[in-house]
Protein backbone atom coordinates (compact mmCIF):
# COMPACT_ATOMS: atom_id res chain seq x y z
CA UNK A 1 0.00 0.00 0.00
CA UNK A 2 1.52 3.46 -0.88
CA UNK A 3 2.16 5.07 2.00
CA UNK A 4 1.07 8.71 3.41
CA UNK A 5 3.65 11.45 4.16
CA UNK A 6 2.98 15.26 6.17
CA UNK A 7 6.09 17.60 5.22
CA UNK A 8 5.67 21.05 7.02
CA UNK A 9 7.50 23.89 5.77
CA UNK A 10 7.39 22.22 2.44
CA UNK A 11 7.37 25.44 0.27
CA UNK A 12 11.58 26.02 0.17
CA UNK A 13 14.57 24.32 1.20
CA UNK A 14 15.26 21.04 3.00
CA UNK A 15 10.80 20.77 2.90
CA UNK A 16 10.75 20.91 -0.76
CA UNK A 17 13.58 18.71 -1.19
CA UNK A 18 11.72 16.04 0.77
CA UNK A 19 8.54 16.76 -1.05
CA UNK A 20 10.36 16.00 -4.66
CA UNK A 21 12.36 12.74 -3.08
CA UNK A 22 9.21 11.19 -1.36
CA UNK A 23 7.11 12.15 -4.99
CA UNK A 24 9.39 10.76 -6.71
CA UNK A 25 9.52 7.45 -4.89
CA UNK A 26 5.58 7.01 -5.04
CA UNK A 27 4.45 8.64 -1.59
CA UNK A 28 1.49 10.32 -1.56
CA UNK A 29 1.81 14.17 0.16
CA UNK A 30 0.21 16.42 2.46
CA UNK A 31 2.61 19.46 1.85
CA UNK A 32 1.87 22.37 4.32
CA UNK A 33 3.49 26.03 4.12
CA UNK A 34 2.68 29.90 4.72
CA UNK A 35 2.69 31.02 1.21
CA UNK A 36 -0.03 29.57 -0.88
CA UNK A 37 0.97 30.48 -4.05
CA UNK A 38 4.61 28.74 -3.77
CA UNK A 39 2.73 25.82 -1.80
CA UNK A 40 -0.05 25.41 -4.88
CA UNK A 41 2.60 25.42 -7.62
CA UNK A 42 4.90 22.66 -5.63
CA UNK A 43 1.44 20.59 -5.64
CA UNK A 44 1.38 21.23 -9.13
CA UNK A 45 4.89 20.25 -10.38
CA UNK A 46 4.92 17.17 -8.43
CA UNK A 47 2.03 15.81 -9.66
CA UNK A 48 2.74 16.83 -12.95
CA UNK A 49 6.35 15.08 -12.53
CA UNK A 50 5.56 11.98 -10.74
CA UNK A 51 1.74 11.58 -11.31
CA UNK A 52 1.14 10.57 -7.14
CA UNK A 53 -1.61 12.70 -4.74
CA UNK A 54 -1.07 15.54 -3.03
CA UNK A 55 -2.63 17.63 -0.57
CA UNK A 56 -1.85 21.09 -0.11
CA UNK A 57 -2.67 22.76 3.33
CA UNK A 58 -1.67 26.87 3.08
CA UNK A 59 -1.54 27.21 7.38
CA UNK A 60 1.17 29.11 9.76
CA UNK A 61 1.96 26.25 12.35
CA UNK A 62 2.20 28.70 14.68
CA UNK A 63 -1.27 29.07 14.90
CA UNK A 64 -2.80 26.72 16.75
CA UNK A 65 -6.15 27.24 15.31
CA UNK A 66 -5.07 27.32 12.23
CA UNK A 67 -3.28 23.84 12.83
CA UNK A 68 -6.66 22.10 14.47
CA UNK A 69 -8.99 23.73 11.50
CA UNK A 70 -6.35 22.36 8.52
CA UNK A 71 -5.51 18.60 10.51
CA UNK A 72 -7.76 17.70 12.65
CA UNK A 73 -10.45 18.21 9.88
CA UNK A 74 -8.61 15.82 7.06
CA UNK A 75 -10.73 13.97 4.54
CA UNK A 76 -10.89 10.53 5.14
CA UNK A 77 -8.90 9.30 2.70
CA UNK A 78 -6.32 11.92 3.97
CA UNK A 79 -6.10 10.48 7.84
CA UNK A 80 -3.98 7.31 7.79
CA UNK A 81 -0.62 9.82 8.14
CA UNK A 82 2.22 6.80 8.10
CA UNK A 83 4.87 9.87 7.90
CA UNK A 84 5.04 13.08 9.62
CA UNK A 85 8.45 15.47 8.74
CA UNK A 86 7.98 18.09 11.55
CA UNK A 87 10.40 20.59 9.04
CA UNK A 88 9.14 24.06 9.62
CA UNK A 89 11.55 26.11 11.21
CA UNK A 90 13.96 29.36 11.34
CA UNK A 91 16.58 31.07 12.81
CA UNK A 92 16.19 34.49 13.21
CA UNK A 93 18.74 37.48 13.89
CA UNK A 94 22.84 36.87 15.30
CA UNK A 95 23.26 39.22 18.08
CA UNK A 96 24.21 38.46 22.20
CA UNK A 97 21.05 38.15 24.12
CA UNK A 98 21.27 41.31 25.53
CA UNK A 99 21.07 43.03 22.14
CA UNK A 100 18.38 39.76 20.83
CA UNK A 101 14.94 40.82 19.33
CA UNK A 102 12.13 39.38 21.53
CA UNK A 103 9.89 39.59 18.14
CA UNK A 104 12.69 37.52 16.70
CA UNK A 105 12.88 35.51 19.92
CA UNK A 106 8.78 34.71 19.67
CA UNK A 107 8.72 33.87 15.82
CA UNK A 108 11.77 31.05 16.97
CA UNK A 109 10.01 29.79 19.50
CA UNK A 110 6.50 29.73 18.23
CA UNK A 111 7.81 28.00 15.04
CA UNK A 112 10.57 25.82 16.46
CA UNK A 113 8.83 24.53 19.71
CA UNK A 114 5.38 25.39 19.85
CA UNK A 115 4.77 24.42 15.85
CA UNK A 116 6.24 21.52 16.20
CA UNK A 117 4.46 20.42 19.30
CA UNK A 118 1.04 21.11 17.71
CA UNK A 119 1.37 19.53 14.66
CA UNK A 120 2.86 16.18 16.58
CA UNK A 121 0.20 16.21 18.82
CA UNK A 122 -2.90 15.45 16.45
CA UNK A 123 -0.56 13.57 14.27
CA UNK A 124 0.43 11.22 16.67
CA UNK A 125 -3.27 10.58 17.45
CA UNK A 126 -3.59 10.16 13.99
CA UNK A 127 -1.00 7.47 14.13
CA UNK A 128 -2.03 5.81 17.17
CA UNK A 129 -5.92 5.61 15.82
CA UNK A 130 -4.58 3.56 12.85
CA UNK A 131 -1.84 1.77 14.59
CA UNK A 132 1.49 3.31 14.35
CA UNK A 133 3.74 5.84 12.03
CA UNK A 134 7.36 7.04 12.10
CA UNK A 135 7.66 11.17 13.30
CA UNK A 136 10.91 12.65 12.10
CA UNK A 137 12.05 15.93 13.59
CA UNK A 138 14.19 18.32 11.63
CA UNK A 139 16.79 19.44 14.67
CA UNK A 140 20.65 20.78 13.88
CA UNK A 141 23.57 21.01 14.60
CA UNK A 142 22.75 24.28 17.13
CA UNK A 143 20.84 21.78 19.45
CA UNK A 144 23.90 19.22 20.08
CA UNK A 145 26.38 22.33 20.64
CA UNK A 146 25.67 26.07 21.09
CA UNK A 147 27.56 28.64 19.55
CA UNK A 148 28.03 32.69 20.07
CA UNK A 149 25.66 34.82 19.54
CA UNK A 150 23.48 31.77 18.80
CA UNK A 151 21.53 31.54 22.16
CA UNK A 152 17.98 31.66 21.35
CA UNK A 153 18.18 29.99 18.06
CA UNK A 154 20.01 27.12 19.45
CA UNK A 155 17.74 26.44 22.54
CA UNK A 156 15.09 25.97 20.36
CA UNK A 157 16.84 23.47 18.34
CA UNK A 158 17.73 21.98 22.12
CA UNK A 159 13.89 21.92 22.50
CA UNK A 160 13.86 20.09 19.29
CA UNK A 161 16.56 17.45 20.61
CA UNK A 162 14.86 16.95 24.33
CA UNK A 163 11.29 16.37 22.66
CA UNK A 164 12.66 14.44 20.51
CA UNK A 165 13.78 11.68 22.77
CA UNK A 166 10.98 12.52 25.09
CA UNK A 167 8.52 11.43 22.13
CA UNK A 168 11.14 8.53 21.33
CA UNK A 169 9.99 7.29 24.97
CA UNK A 170 6.36 8.53 24.99
CA UNK A 171 5.32 6.53 21.92
CA UNK A 172 7.78 3.32 22.15
CA UNK A 173 4.06 1.72 23.00
CA UNK A 174 2.27 2.76 20.49
CA UNK A 175 4.51 1.68 17.70
CA UNK A 176 5.20 4.83 16.15
CA UNK A 177 9.00 5.43 15.51
CA UNK A 178 10.66 8.90 16.32
CA UNK A 179 13.65 10.13 14.52
CA UNK A 180 15.67 13.09 14.70
CA UNK A 181 18.36 14.52 11.48
CA UNK A 182 20.29 17.24 12.49
CA UNK A 183 21.69 19.42 9.80
CA UNK A 184 24.59 21.54 9.89
CA UNK A 185 25.52 24.32 7.15
CA UNK A 186 23.05 23.80 4.64
CA UNK A 187 22.57 26.31 1.86
CA UNK A 188 18.88 26.92 1.42
CA UNK A 189 16.98 30.12 2.32
CA UNK A 190 18.06 29.24 5.92
CA UNK A 191 20.79 31.97 6.69
CA UNK A 192 18.89 34.57 4.08
CA UNK A 193 15.65 34.39 6.67
CA UNK A 194 17.98 34.97 9.06
CA UNK A 195 19.77 38.12 7.95
CA UNK A 196 16.45 39.43 7.36
CA UNK A 197 16.83 39.14 3.51
CA UNK A 198 20.59 40.56 2.89
CA UNK A 199 22.39 38.21 0.15
CA UNK A 200 25.48 39.27 1.11
CA UNK A 201 25.65 38.61 4.21
CA UNK A 202 23.75 35.16 3.84
CA UNK A 203 26.48 33.89 0.86
CA UNK A 204 29.45 35.22 3.40
CA UNK A 205 28.05 32.51 5.99
CA UNK A 206 28.97 29.49 3.29
CA UNK A 207 32.18 31.15 2.11
CA UNK A 208 35.71 29.43 1.29
CA UNK A 209 33.73 25.32 1.64
CA UNK A 210 30.93 23.13 0.36
CA UNK A 211 27.92 23.27 2.53
CA UNK A 212 25.41 20.44 2.19
CA UNK A 213 22.80 20.79 -0.60
CA UNK A 214 18.70 20.24 0.98
CA UNK A 215 18.66 17.01 -1.37
CA UNK A 216 21.32 15.64 0.70
CA UNK A 217 19.26 16.16 3.77
CA UNK A 218 16.39 14.37 2.04
CA UNK A 219 18.19 11.73 1.10
CA UNK A 220 18.98 11.05 4.91
CA UNK A 221 15.69 11.10 5.59
CA UNK A 222 14.71 9.17 3.22
CA UNK A 223 16.74 6.38 4.08
CA UNK A 224 15.44 6.55 7.63
CA UNK A 225 12.18 6.08 6.69
CA UNK A 226 12.31 3.39 4.40
CA UNK A 227 14.52 1.58 6.85
CA UNK A 228 13.21 -1.92 7.33
CA UNK A 229 10.29 -1.72 9.98
CA UNK A 230 12.25 -3.46 13.00
CA UNK A 231 14.96 -0.40 12.81
CA UNK A 232 14.53 3.00 14.10
CA UNK A 233 17.70 5.36 12.97
CA UNK A 234 16.87 7.78 16.09
CA UNK A 235 19.43 10.72 15.76
CA UNK A 236 21.58 11.78 12.95
CA UNK A 237 24.01 14.45 12.49
CA UNK A 238 24.86 15.04 9.43
CA UNK A 239 27.41 17.64 8.32
CA UNK A 240 29.48 18.83 5.28
CA UNK A 241 32.97 17.55 5.02
CA UNK A 242 34.30 20.97 5.82
CA UNK A 243 32.48 21.35 9.09
CA UNK A 244 33.87 19.66 12.09
CA UNK A 245 31.32 21.44 14.80
CA UNK A 246 29.10 24.23 15.27
CA UNK A 247 31.71 26.33 14.85
CA UNK A 248 34.81 24.77 13.01
CA UNK A 249 34.97 24.73 9.34
CA UNK A 250 37.91 24.60 6.83
CA UNK A 251 37.19 27.18 4.56
CA UNK A 252 40.06 26.60 2.56
CA UNK A 253 38.10 23.76 0.81
CA UNK A 254 35.92 24.86 -2.38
Amino acid sequence: MTRTALITGATSGIGEAVAEAFAKEGFRLIITGRRAERLNLLAKTLNDKYRTDILPLNFDVRELAQVESNLANLPEEWKKIDILINNAGLAAGLSPLNDGSIDDWERMIDTNIKGLLYVSRIVSNLMTANGGGHIVNIGSIAGKSAYPNGNVYCATKFAVDALSKGMMMDFNQKNIKVSQVCPGAVETEFSIVRFKGDEKRAAAVYDGFQPLSAGDIADVILYIVKAPAHVNISDVVILPAAQASATIFNRKQS
